[in-house]
């Protein structure tokens, strides 16, 4: 994507994002296309969350709080993910606005084995909006092991998605994990298993996803052992809907995108990439989130202080990395003809969004799970575990990447 975040790769630095919500929402992403902004300060002055953001198995007995030391919190969203299904945390602001307080289930204790997403919109004392989103994930039980999985229990997705599994715990036994999860589908086609590492699985088909298909993810892991002394606790299942076709190819040559349905061509857009210092990556990528409205700070990717805005409209989440595709209103006409990025993809837009803008009318017609590929840019091909990149291996390879040998 560019040579920076190459840098910062190879140093370990990994910027991750789990969750999606279709509403306002904030955090820090991947890249903007210059411009000249001030210093503000960071969402995490202005809105302050406990646990904190990225906490990983924090105790049942703490409590979830949101506040803000000035202004107001506009609105938040808690959302709460166990065993695959995804619930809303009821809340209510508090003290003039500048609390939020759980009520419900999840009042006085957090639940164990789930992750939580917090995103929260604040103004500040001079009416400016800051958006913040914030993660983390409480423990589990005793010697035990979860599967956190994408996508979401009931969604209807694009036709690139690809089931992903990231478990809590290093599996050592990977076959016997692996034996433990099934996914179907119906129209019945066959799904291969292919692991990252040794705390992600992935499942996709040869091809993409068949229009309608209903596809269902078995996870059998209770009492599975995946390392010695250390068993899986889950036994669930469930399933997503796989909507229309849709496939943006995106040319950084041309500066153009084409979006076609079911292999018909419905739009061209003009779009700017990767200037030539800090390129897009090539390849198939998949949307994994759509925001709203997000922030997007240069030092999360592994760049200095060239830019932090804090309201990037219709930001559609590439690879975990920090690749977007998002509406940029700070370019002027560079759209269709130059490159001028730090490696996203942007489309005109307007100040706080519009319906009615190349980028507005584009995220109103997206899924999760649309596949986005990108050509000609002068940058290597996205890497497979990069988002859900598996697109990019060949069936063969992909099938070798499993342990079972099922």
């Amino acid at each position: 994507m560019r040579r920076a975040v190459r840098r910062a790769r190879r140093a370990g630095a990994t910027l991750a994002a789990v969750l999606t919500w279709a509403g306002l929402v904030g955090g820090l992403a991947g890249c903007d296309a210059g411009g000249a902004f001030g210093k503000p300060r960071s969402p995490a002055e202005l809105i302050r969350v406990a646990p904190d953001d990225a906490d990983k198995n924090v105790r049942a007995g703490r409590r979830l709080q949101v506040q803000v030391p000035e202004g107001r919190l506009e609105s938040v969203k808690v959302v709460k993910v166990q065993d695959a299904r995804e619930e809303a945390v009821p809340g209510r602001l508090v003290d003039d606005g500048r609390r939020w307080r759980p009520t419900g289930a999840d009042a006085d204790r957090l639940t164990l084995a789930a992750k939580y997403t917090v995103d929260a919109v604040a103004l500040d004392g001079d009416g400016r909006r800051t958006a913040r989103r914030t993660t983390f994930t409480t423990a589990v039980p005793g010697e035990r092991f979860i599967g956190y999985v994408t996508p979401e229990n009931r969604a209807t997705v694009g036709t690139g998605m690809i089931v992903k599994l990231e478990f809590n715990r290093r599996i050592g036994n990977r076959a016997a994990v692996e034996r433990a999860v099934r996914v179907r589908s119906r129209p019945a086609v066959e799904v291969a298993p292919h692991w990252f590492g040794a705390t992600r699985l992935d499942f996709r088909p040869e091809r993409y996803w068949r229009p309608g298909t209903r596809v269902t993810v078995d996870l059998d892991l209770r009492d599975v052992e995946a390392a010695p002394g250390v068993y899986g606790l889950q036994h669930k299942s469930f399933s997503f809907t796989v909507g229309r076709s849709q496939v943006s190819l995106v040319d950084a040559r041309t500066h153009m995108m084409e979006v076609r349905r079911g292999g018909r061509l419905v739009s061209a857009i003009p779009i700017t990439a990767g200037a030539p210092s800090s390129t897009t990556y090539n390849g198939k990528m998949v949307v994994s989130e759509m925001l709203d409205v997000t922030r997007m700070n240069s030092r999360t990717v592994g760049f200095g202080g060239e830019y932090d805005i804090p309201d990037v409209p219709h930001a559609l989440r590439l690879t975990d990395s920090g690749t977007f595709l998002h509406g940029n209103y700070w370019s002027g006409g560079v759209f269709g003809s130059s490159n001028v990025s730090h490696g996203c993809v942007g489309l005109r837009d307007v100040k706080g969004g519009s319906p009615l803008t190349p980028a507005g009318w584009f995220f109103d017609r997206t899924l999760i799970g649309d596949v986005v590929e990108v050509r000609h840019s002068a940058d290597k091909k996205v890497a497979p575990d990069n988002g859900l990149g598996g697109w990019n291996m060949d069936w063969a390879e992909w099938k070798a990447g499993g342990a079972s040998g099922s």
